[in-house]
């Protein structure tokens, strides 16, 4: 891993004002070396570099609640506020610079970083997963810093503090098998704006030049048919000095393709809540034919649950346990146990650049690799990623703080399964389809739910949940074997829910499928044996 962080091929490089990440200006510092940094952070002109270091800020921190207390003291006795309540400000912006509103174009906030993978060996073996493939949850830190990065670049000359609030989607559209032979460049630029927010897109794609560390890359740069990942974050602008949401430079799309991005994002941000109501079954109790469905996953079991995965009276039998079928093989699972956890104290080493709360790409990669080990638990085989469906960060998580983290899967669909009529399954009708041309398999969704504990007020408060999906080939367990001829049946994944709690997380997690599908995402996603493509 030292070899990532002294190779003269490391650089993160943006266009225009930012233009100056060069390999002179990473940071090659011993401090930085024993820790992941994302590309977009390393230069000593980024915005979202650190620039301070813990002891200095955790310092400051010290000084500053010893004030809070002192003017609050009144009212910490009298019980109107708590020790709790003292904000946790940013250490880097305190000072707005300027309340000016301009005019900004999606060119002036385009940046890129670039990831050799085939021009340098040790950069690729920061990346690579245990079975050879590219290690999203890794390609995740990068995106969150480089989408930080486009957003304070939209905002300039201004500097509010500027989070992370939601990831509204991101997804596989094509594989990358020989990761090796291919460089990669992430690339965005902010679509869409509001008062305080912007939507910002970035896109993943191959490059077969050989990229060098003065290479420079454009927009028109960036062909449709080497994307194979695009992900779209919602950033919100804070005033440091009244604590109040901060008016950012407004956003003219000056190309067709540029307004019907400002367009689709402007209807998605407008209906952003209305839909996630529309998925919660908090808010959206079950439909009739979302009864049913539990009513006859409930039945299968209460009847004969030794022998569950054997009937067949059902109305939609890829909806519920399957029948028998002499081609195939299905592993049926209960929901409880695939729930796996993970505890982890979050240190000052993956602090965000305001010093005092968790980078949220490192949040995200922590989510993932939860996920995929959860996914991969289930199926006993090496699953791909699809999808991490839209996601809000509820509140921060603070350095020094402890992580909680709980995976499940809660969710499986068979994509094009063959049916075997003479059990008595028929075919699904539904109003949404996956991609007919991939080749069978299981689509795995598993939800992670994350919660924090700040260790000196014993309080918890939930983070966020993050709902990824995956795809395991149904003749993926030949794979596994080397050199294995045998015709091996191929196999499929069941998770059955059994108390009413986990029958409602199915159904949430149905309803996020059919949304998902809905976007006309999984359709591109699924692998097809006619060409190249997902993680």
């Amino acid at each position: 891993m030292l070899n990532y962080y002294k190779s003269s091929r490391f650089i993160a490089r943006q266009s225009q004002s930012l233009r100056g990440f060069a390999t002179s200006s990473i940071i090659k510092n011993a401090s930085q070396e024993h820790v992941f940094t994302p590309l977009a952070t390393q230069s000593v002109i980024s915005p979202m570099r650190r620039n301070t270091t813990w002891l200095t800020a955790l310092r400051a921190r010290e000084k500053q609640k010893v004030e809070w207390i002192n003017k609050h003291k009144a009212e910490l006795e009298s019980g109107k506020l708590s020790p709790h309540d003292l904000p946790l400000e940013s250490y880097s912006y305190t000072k707005v610079g300027t309340l000016d509103v301009a005019e900004r174009s999606p060119k002036d906030s385009f940046s890129y970083v670039i990831l050799p993978f085939k021009s340098d060996e040790w950069f690729l073996d920061a990346y690579i997963n245990a079975y050879g493939r590219l290690r999203i949850g890794q390609i995740f830190q990068d995106l969150d810093a480089l989408a930080g990065v486009i957003a304070y670049k939209h905002c300039n000359p201004a500097q509010p503090v500027i989070v992370t609030a939601s990831v509204d989607r991101i997804y596989m559209k094509k594989r990358l098998d020989s990761i090796a032979n291919l460089n990669v460049t992430l690339s965005g630029n902010v679509t869409w704006t509001g008062r305080s927010s912007m939507e910002i897109t970035i896109k993943a794609a191959t490059n077969n030049r050989d990229l060098t560390v003065d290479s420079k890359l454009t927009k028109e740069d960036i062909k449709e048919e080497d994307i194979f990942l695009t992900a779209n974050f919602t950033f919100v602008a804070r005033n440091p000095e009244t604590k109040k949401s901060f008016a950012i430079n407004k956003l003219i799309p000056t190309t067709d393709q540029e307004r019907a991005d400002f367009v689709r994002a402007e209807q998605y941000n407008k209906h952003k809540r209305e839909e996630a109501m529309k998925t919660a079954l908090i808010h959206t109790p079950p439909s009739e034919e979302e009864s049913n469905l539990v009513h006859k996953m409930w039945l299968q079991q209460r009847l004969d649950p030794d022998k569950a995965s054997s009937f067949a009276d059902v109305t939609s039998a890829s909806e519920i346990l399957p029948a028998e079928n002499p081609t195939d093989k299905v592993s049926v699972q209960l929901m409880q146990e695939t729930r796996i956890f993970s505890t982890s104290m979050m240190q000052p080493q993956y602090r965000n650049r305001h010093s005092y709360m968790i980078f949220g790409g490192y949040l995200l990669r922590q989510t993932f690799e939860l996920a995929y080990s959860c996914a991969a638990a289930f199926s006993h085989n090496i699953p791909r990623f699809v999808s991490l469906d839209s996601t809000t960060f509820r509140n921060p998580v603070p350095v020094g703080s402890v992580l909680y983290l709980n995976a499940t899967v809660v969710y499986t669909e068979f994509i094009n399964r063959k049916l075997n009529p003479e059990a008595g399954e028929k075919q699904n009708e539904r109003k949404y389809d996956f991609n007919q041309n991939s080749i069978p398999g299981t689509l795995i969704q598993v939800r992670v739910d994350s919660t924090v504990r700040d260790l000196k007020h014993g309080t918890t408060q939930n983070t966020g949940q993050f709902t990824y999906s995956y795809f395991v080939a149904a003749n993926a367990e030949k794979s596994l074997i080397p050199g294995n001829t045998e015709d091996v049946k191929p196999k499929f994944y069941r998770v059955m829910p059994q108390t009413y709690s986990e029958m409602m997380e199915y159904l949430e997690g149905r309803r996020k499928a059919i949304d998902t599908a809905s976007f006309n995402t999984y359709v591109r996603l699924m692998p097809n044996p006619n060409e190249v493509v997902s993680e």
